[in-house]
């Protein structure tokens, strides 16, 4: 299986410009390939150029236990290893954590917000906390079930590095499917690209529709 790789209208047009430093903090539990998502999406900047590093809050992933990790994306050498105290992108891998853990220290309005669920934020409870963000800085994407269609396990952080892609554009989708290639093999590699590009497509439409929306207000 090979998956081909669509890029939109909204990439193709460059419509957001990549800061020359971009921080990314994933949330998730143990299991779910919270530190691998970090590690892939620095793979991806790489592969474009960029200076890149990503690391957990810890050594290791406790199956079940909240997990942290970190990315950081920059123009010129990166220096500190400090966790990611303030966060341009906030990736939230399972929300049973949203009101468990203080997810959002450090987030304000300007980031990004992709959680992988099938419900709004309002359904969420997050309908007060995201009222001031930027309405196309939102999106929500079902990662855990696109990885079970195409790869056959509930694990999300491929899908959710799509979905990243499609709401920042800090790296593109070319770039998510060839990091998870030179990580994967075989079936493995193949269905992770395509939840990946899966989750993209899903992004890029409800990015879409944000725009069509406020071009008609």
């Amino acid at each position: 299986m090979s998956v081909r790789v669509e890029v939109s209208g909204l990439e193709r047009a460059a419509a957001r410009t990549v800061p020359a430093r971009f921080q990314v903090r994933f949330h998730g539990r143990g299991g779910q390939g919270v530190v691998t998502a970090a590690e892939l999406l620095s793979v991806a900047a790489f592969i474009e150029g960029r200076f890149a590093q990503a690391f957990p809050t810890f050594g290791s992933e406790r199956a079940g236990a909240p997990v942290a990790a970190f990315c950081r994306i920059s123009d010129t050498e990166i220096r500190t290893r400090a966790p990611v105290a303030a966060p341009d992108a906030l990736v939230v891998q399972d929300a049973t954590l949203l009101h468990q853990v203080d997810l959002f220290s450090g987030f304000g309005p300007g980031g990004y917000l992709l959680i992988n669920t099938e419900q709004s934020f309002d359904d969420l409870g997050l309908g007060e906390l995201v009222a001031g963000f930027s309405r196309d800085h939102l999106a929500t994407v079902a990662a855990t079930r696109l990885a079970q269609e195409h790869l056959g396990r509930p694990v999300p952080n491929a899908a959710l590095l799509g979905g990243l892609a499609a709401l920042s554009a800090v790296v593109s989708l070319e770039s998510v499917l060839t990091a998870i290639r030179e990580r994967f093999s075989g079936r493995v590699a193949e269905g992770n690209a395509a939840a990946a590009a899966a989750a993209y497509r899903v992004v890029t439409d409800e990015q879409e529709e944000v725009a069509a929306h406020a071009a008609s207000d």
